[in-house]
């Protein structure tokens, strides 16, 4: 006798028609079923309507505003806007203006426009000193990455000392 083919188990139409679900989904649907909800929607008070580029071009609009009316200094990016360390020794003053004579600064005297920005910076904003001088000074074009991450620092630790307001969520 010829040989019959083991039958396949009847499918559930449900099961055909109902979407497949991606890894990160299936992590969050057993997070879900193993901690009653608990990874449920988006974390509380985080906005999702921006980007890495958003927060890049709010920092960057933040400090043009800081900046604005500071002589020798023109922000339009993180890197050679930043250049001559007047951009930096601007917006420090601008928090503390009595720190430093921001007149008689010069964007030839990098190396000294860098080392009082960020020597007066740790001094009075307790901000952590990311950037070296030698550094900025052997670099005609600073790195744009080295700057952002050295300005989201200044601001946070403005934020900490209570002198820039941030929205409430």
């Amino acid at each position: 006798p010829p040989k019959e083919k083991p039958k396949r188990p009847a499918l559930d139409r449900r099961e055909l028609t109902r979407p497949r679900l991606g890894p990160r989904a299936q992590s969050r649907k057993a997070i879900v079923e193993k901690f009653g909800g608990a990874a449920s929607g988006p974390a509380p008070n985080i906005k999702r309507t921006g980007g890495t580029n958003a927060i890049k071009n709010m920092l960057l609009e933040w400090c043009r505003a800081k900046t604005r009316g500071y002589e020798h200094v023109d922000i339009v990016n993180f890197s050679s806007s930043w250049s001559s360390g007047l951009a930096f020794c601007a917006l420090v003053h601008k928090f503390f203006p009595d720190a430093f004579d921001y007149a008689a600064l010069t964007p030839e005297n990098r190396r000294e426009n860098f080392t009082l920005a960020f020597a007066t910076a740790e001094k009075h904003a307790d901000c952590a000193p990311l950037l070296e001088v030698d550094d900025m000074v052997r670099m005609s074009v600073p790195d744009s990455k080295c700057v952002y991450t050295y300005l989201q620092e200044l601001y946070r630790s403005l934020v900490n000392k209570g002198l820039v307001k941030t929205k409430k969520r």
